[in-house]
């Protein structure tokens, strides 16, 4: 076990893309913390969660990305998560305060999630503290009006990296399913949807809160869209709920 570093890491969730969405207390902790990391592709320098906490950043902050893989390969992904976890607890270990940012919410589908358990798993003292964001399928449910859940209903978010299989899975027991990463496999999505009986009462939403937001209506359009990476699904049963969307056009 190593000895307690004197730094403390804070886990700051910047929320789905407006800056005005990022809490008030992540902004104060961003003004005063040494260092900044934040996570990269293996295959560019670009952090999306940065862009986002920029305005809020003071002047010669110390960033730092961390490049993660692109990659199924367990064993690869682990070795990232284990050397970024050393690298963070390094500048702790020198008294330095340090912020992780990512996008929604920190414990929600985030790369900060891994790097928690890694430096927990190699220092289950540290000084850790996560600030809870707006995850996007909450601020997508804002941006069209429709509630997520009332009264006795459930709700179920799951990932939709391996198409419509969870959809077929689950829908016969919940109210209301989220699919994120519903970029991949968008045609397996749409026809899980439509069997499932939900296509009709179902609305996709890209980039919310960002100036290229779209919202996907007809999510039978969904597979000739091609959607970005940056799509989710709010998918109801009820048809009353779902009534809402009929109508709704994209930001000005």
């Amino acid at each position: 076990m190593k000895n307690l570093p004197k730094g403390k890491l804070y886990g700051i969730g910047v929320g789905p893309g407006d800056p005005e969405l990022i809490p008030l207390k992540s902004i104060k902790i961003l003004q005063k913390v040494d260092v900044i990391f934040a996570a990269a592709s293996t295959r560019n320098t670009y952090s999306r969660a940065v862009d986002i906490a920029k305005v809020f950043l003071p002047a010669g902050a110390e960033l730092k990305l961390l490049s993660f893989p692109m990659t199924k390969d367990r064993r690869e992904k682990s070795h990232a998560w284990q050397c970024h976890a050393e690298t963070i607890l390094a500048v702790l270990d020198n008294g330095k305060s340090a912020a992780f940012l990512t996008l929604g919410d920190p414990l929600t589908y985030s790369t900060y999630g891994y790097i928690l358990k890694a430096i927990q798993a190699i220092c289950p003292g540290a000084l850790i503290e996560t600030v809870p964001g707006i995850a996007s399928y909450q601020a997508a449910a804002a941006r069209v009006n429709i509630p997520l859940v009332a009264g006795e209903e459930s709700l179920m978010v799951i990932s939709g990296v391996e198409g419509g299989r969870l959809i077929r899975k689950y829908s016969p027991l919940v109210d209301n399913i989220i699919i994120l990463k519903a970029y991949r496999n968008a045609a397996d999505i749409a026809t899980a949807l439509d069997e499932t009986g939900m296509i009709d009462t179902s609305i996709g939403i890209s980039n919310c809160s960002r100036d290229n937001e779209e919202i996907i209506s007809d999510l039978r359009d969904l597979p000739r869209k091609q959607p970005g990476y940056w799509t989710l699904i709010i998918a109801k049963k009820r048809r009353k709920e779902a009534e809402t969307v009929i109508g709704v056009q994209n930001r000005p």
